[in-house]
């Protein structure tokens, strides 16, 4: 039976939608419905957190590598909260050296999904969205 481990935030874990709804379990469900023997995801997510929070996060966690699968999807809320995109690039990369650890140092089993620009939904607005813009720091 194969195995996923999901890292992230709000986006990983589904804030306001059902627990089947959040996207490792509708992945999971989709491998299950190819015929894919797929144990429940471990999810170390939670709304708000920041690639340093998700650190922390993972350190707390009872994770016991390795995963078939592993997801990160992280960095929505250093934007939100005005951090630096250098800061963001260093932590990153740990989170990322991390998760290929946790697939057993196989990085083709690591899955990066890309991050939303927050910067420019209804959210936002009010905001400077040229100063919030992780692209301009």
């Amino acid at each position: 039976m194969l195995t996923i481990l999901s890292l992230g935030d709000s986006y990983t874990i589904g804030e306001q939608v059902p627990a089947e709804e959040n996207f490792p379990n509708q992945f999971a469900a989709f491998l299950r419905a190819k015929g894919i023997a797929i144990a429940d995801p471990v999810i170390v997510a939670k709304t708000g957190w920041t690639t340093d929070e998700l650190q922390e996060g993972i350190d707390k966690a009872s994770i016991t590598p390795p995963y078939n699968i592993v997801t990160l999807l992280i960095g929505v809320n250093n934007q939100y909260r005005g951090r630096s995109l250098r800061e963001y690039k260093i932590q990153f990369q740990s989170l990322l050296l991390r998760a290929i650890g946790f697939s057993g140092n196989k990085p083709k089993q690591v899955a990066v999904l890309s991050i939303p620009d927050w910067g420019v939904t209804p959210y936002a607005t009010g905001r400077d969205r040229e100063k919030d813009n992780p692209g301009n720091r």
